[in-house]
């Protein structure tokens, strides 16, 4: 399937490794110039050197994100964006009880504070020129919220409603936004979870592993790529009447029928 993006442009935020790296290697293959983004020259420098194999454009850049000035170089890297995956890392588990403001402060900025700038960045532009794919990465516990979860749930649930109603503005100029929501793909993120049950528990991290597994329906990790595939699918030419979703990617594992 011709998904009609070759020669896009793309900015996938936090993209030298997991999901955003997925979603970077699946846009490039599809002939997207993409910029990729870290806060580590050394994970950069691979993650280039990976995509730099699709023959297309590669820029990355060291920046956090979570910083007005991080942000502003992500954004002079391609001032004229045509695609924007807005991706960060999650603030860790923890007790209602014991978190502090800063705590609260810090998902804030980094699961919404910092996507709704980056978007607020490139989003005239792209109504201008009539094209533009934005697709937040977010959670499956937006839908499914878990206690221990609340600082990234609050967060990402923010980013969700404030999405939902702007994609309605920008949907008359083929700008389309929408959110994925991973649950349990087999990436560095879950090797962190899997290591902090065995610790908590006294059990092998591949004990660990296999109780994070049972829940699901499809009695597996989600694969990276299988993600990547289906955020290129939504930055397609031929999505511009899909907007203001949220796309669930977790094995079947939501039981909730809407």
């Amino acid at each position: 399937m011709d998904l009609g993006i070759s020669g896009k442009r793309a900015i996938v935020c936090a993209s030298s490794l997991g999901l955003g790296f997925a979603c970077a290697n699946a846009l490039a293959r599809e002939g997207c110039h993409v910029v990729i983004n870290g806060r580590t020259q050394e994970t950069l420098d691979t993650a280039a050197a990976a995509l730099a194999d699709h023959g297309v454009e590669i820029t990355a850049v060291q920046a956090d994100i979570n910083t007005a000035a991080g942000r502003e170089a992500l954004v002079a890297a391609c001032p004229e964006a045509d695609i924007l995956i807005n991706n960060n890392a999650g603030p860790p588990p923890g007790s209602f009880s014991e978190w502090s403001e800063e705590d609260l402060q810090a998902a804030l900025t980094a699961n919404f504070l910092a996507p709704t700038f980056m978007i607020q960045s490139l989003v005239e532009g792209m109504k201008d020129r009539g094209y533009g794919r934005i697709v937040n990465i977010t959670s499956a516990m937006v839908k499914a919220p878990f206690g221990a979860m609340g600082l990234s749930t609050s967060a990402r649930s923010a980013l969700t409603a404030l999405c939902k109603g702007i994609s309605r503005d920008y949907a008359q100029y083929n700008v389309t936004i929408n959110n994925l929501l991973p649950e349990r793909f087999d990436t560095n993120r879950q090797k962190f979870m899997a290591e902090r049950i065995a610790k908590l528990r006294d059990i092998s991290v591949e004990e660990a592993r296999q109780e994070i597994i049972k829940p699901i329906p499809a009695r597996r990790m989600g694969r990276p790529e299988e993600f990547g595939d289906t955020c290129a699918f939504l930055c397609n030419a031929n999505a511009s009447f899909m907007t203001g979703q949220n796309v669930q990617l977790d094995g079947g594992s939501y039981a909730g029928v809407v």
